[in-house]
């Protein structure tokens, strides 16, 4: 069998049986990437489950155009990023259902957001503050991606982005930080 290495240099977006046989390789270890995300912290993630997650992820990453992927850690890097997206669209859709999906209202009632789950809504947050971070601090951004909406370790996040996992956890709290501070303002 081919290293995941091996069928992320062999497949192309042209190419298939190479994007499947990449998927059916990758999807034990995406399948934890996908449960550590969604069962970290106490269950505050309960919009999709690890089978969902995963494969709504492979529907966007078969829809990729023009997807150039060097090595396994830009794969799991890039699934962190899919899996992020995901989740916020999921959460997105679930909110703008409550809010009666583009139907008429019926009520005048404006506090549906208090009644929404604390999860949904920190996951808003969150994903606002770090567009806003991503054009601040890149890297910081891929690092907070990675262990929030990733679920990657230090040590996992140092080895996908070739970085020490002292930098990494230095990059966290400085993150954590900035993100806070944006998340209050």
């Amino acid at each position: 069998m081919k290293s995941l290495t091996q069928l992320i240099q062999h497949m192309s977006s042209d190419n298939p049986p190479a994007r499947d046989e990449l998927f059916a390789a990758a999807y034990p270890e995406l399948r934890k990437l996908a449960r550590s995300r969604l069962h970290s912290g106490g269950g505050r993630n309960t919009v999709l489950d690890t089978t969902s997650l995963v494969h709504e992820s492979y529907l966007r990453f078969l829809n990729a155009d023009h997807l150039r992927l060097e090595d396994r850690r830009a794969f799991f890097a890039y699934a962190s990023r899919v899996m992020r997206s995901v989740i916020v669209d999921t959460v997105r859709e679930r909110q703008a259902e409550r809010r009666g999906g583009g139907q008429a209202e019926l009520t005048l009632n404006t506090l549906i957001s208090d009644n929404l789950p604390a999860g949904e809504n920190e996951i808003l947050k969150i994903n606002d503050a770090l567009l806003a971070l991503e054009q601040v601090e890149p890297r910081l951004a891929v690092v907070v991606e990675m262990r929030y909406f990733g679920g990657y370790s230090d040590a996992e996040i140092a080895d996908a982005l070739d970085l020490n996992k002292r930098t990494v956890g230095r990059d966290w709290e400085k993150a954590r930080l900035l993100l806070l501070a944006m998340l209050k303002s």
